[in-house]
């Protein structure tokens, strides 16, 4: 049996899996790792460990980005070396927390140019947990608007609900905060380290690429068995004195320096530590870049859905007794699992592909029927209908294209007076009473997935990513 390789060694054997039958190179390749038959192995010596932190830290006070939500209660020791946190209140704490916690969900999947705006609007509209338990999902949809994966945005609010109704104070520990609503494994650590001064550790994209890249990890970095680990071995290195400031450290480091395709190995202040940068000092062949592994993405899925944009109007409007401004449109409420889920949207039904103007109409008039009761077929109820166009929206691994159309109906008020009914059939002989609307009844109309609907007052351009919605929200019954 062959001595086991020391882990501290740069050059190590990669693991080969066949047949799920684990055996060893007998020679080295030019870009050698810990791959996951090792990756359990691999420790931190003291030493590194002592000199990775002092490094660290020097660093990032130095080189710190100048970020808003680390501005909120800052600095840790002040001129006479007594540490702050040691001396804050429990609602400075607790506004340290908040931000953090506002500012991590928001940094999910976005860059932090994007985020700094939308956090400011975000903290002066709710600048406690107080404020933002109080607020509808509607509000907080608004505000969000534009950054994408709304479900972050309906987890910050159901979370600052649970923190309010326990006694509207954060929980201090990464185990207790692991139980609020949108709070993993990342954004407790990083809550409970940057507002709590907790010493556990925070992994991120940018992490485990520093770590790979210091220990030379060319194991899949999305295995679970990989990820487990470069959790234990950040665990290890995170500074008991000060755990936030160095876990934002390491992140610091990864987003600045340690980029994916163009490290700035000359400026890194733990280069001397960096087990890559010595294999390609040695071997100009192997790349750090070569870590952590490459993974192949998801095949992007492609979708397809007809839209419907319905457009309302009351017989005063079509003879233009009224502004056209004053138009409702029918909106339907997403289910809440699954894609966008909650959000409003125009009706819209999926397809199993591309798709002619008949077949999208066939099914669009299917859910409109069984869904609002709206019996489309009706000639007298439209006043037009018209192809719009087609869209293409790209999600993450989903590509949806719309095919939209504009659908504008004729519609009377079931509660008119006796004079108002006289007075809009003699303005227009053509208004029989099919498809009426009865916004003064508050009765629930028939659903599929579709919990609820309203009417806003606008007129929008159809389908723009900077359209500002009024929200006051109307039952429409029809």
């Amino acid at each position: 049996m062959k001595k086991k390789t020391s882990n501290t060694t740069p050059a190590i054997v990669e693991t080969i899996t066949k047949s799920k039958k684990r055996t060893r190179q007998l020679k080295p390749k030019h870009e050698p790792g810990f791959t996951i038959g090792d990756i359990e192995d691999i420790q931190f010596r003291e030493d590194e460990v002592a000199d990775i932190r002092a490094s660290l830290l020097k660093w990032y006070d130095v080189n710190k980005r100048d970020l808003p939500w680390r501005r909120i209660n800052q600095s840790d020791v002040n001129d006479d070396g007594i540490n702050q946190a040691d001396v804050n209140d429990d609602d400075e704490i607790d506004s340290k927390a908040y931000a953090v916690w506002v500012s991590e969900i928001m940094l999910q999947q976005t860059r932090v140019q994007t985020v700094i705006s939308y956090f400011n609007r975000w903290m002066e509209k709710w600048p406690t947990v107080h404020h933002l338990a109080q607020a509808s999902i509607e509000e907080v949809n608004e505000v969000w608007a534009g950054l994408g994966y709304y479900r972050r945005a309906r987890f910050l609010l159901e979370g600052a609900k649970m923190v309010v109704e326990d006694g509207g104070k954060f929980p201090r520990l990464v185990s207790d905060l692991r139980r609020v609503k949108g709070i993993g494994e990342y954004t407790a650590g990083a809550i409970a380290s940057i507002a709590f001064k907790e010493a556990v550790p925070v992994v991120d994209g940018n992490v485990i690429r520093v770590i790979a890249r210091l220990k030379t990890i060319s194991a899949n970095p999305k295995d679970k068995i990989t990820i487990k680990n470069i959790w234990r071995l950040a665990g290890q290195l995170v500074d008991s004195h000060r755990p936030g400031d160095f876990n934002q450290a390491v992140m610091e480091l990864g987003a600045t320096l340690c980029t994916p395709l163009s490290p700035n190995c000359s400026s890194c202040p733990v280069s001397t530590q960096c087990n890559a940068l010595l294999n390609s000092k040695h071997d100009p062949s192997a790349l750090v870049t070569r870590y952590p592994t490459k993974v192949e993405k998801v095949k992007q899925r492609h979708d397809y859905s007809a839209v419907t944009v319905v457009e309302i109007f009351d017989c005063e409007q079509l003879t233009g007794n009224t502004s056209a401004s004053g138009s409702k449109f029918l909106l339907v409420r997403r289910p809440e699992e699954g894609l966008l889920a909650g959000l409003w949207e125009f009706p819209s039904v999926s397809l199993n592909g591309k798709a002619d103007l008949v077949t999208r109409r066939r099914v669009v008039d299917d859910l409109l029927k069984k869904s609002f009761g709206l019996n489309v077929h009706r000639a007298s109820d439209i006043v037009s209908r018209d192809e719009v166009g087609e869209y293409v929206h790209i999600f993450t691994h989903i590509r949806l294209k719309m095919y939209i159309e504009l659908l504008v109906l004729r519609a009377q008020g079931q509660h008119k007076t006796e004079h108002q009914k006289r007075t809009c059939k003699n303005q227009s002989q053509q208004q029989p009473s099919e498809g009426k609307i009865d916004g003064s009844r508050q009765k629930k109309a028939p659903t599929i997935h579709i919990e609820e609907t309203f009417a806003c007052n606008l007129r929008p351009a159809i389908m723009s990513n900077s359209q500002n919605t009024d929200h006051q929200e109307k039952l429409l019954i029809l």
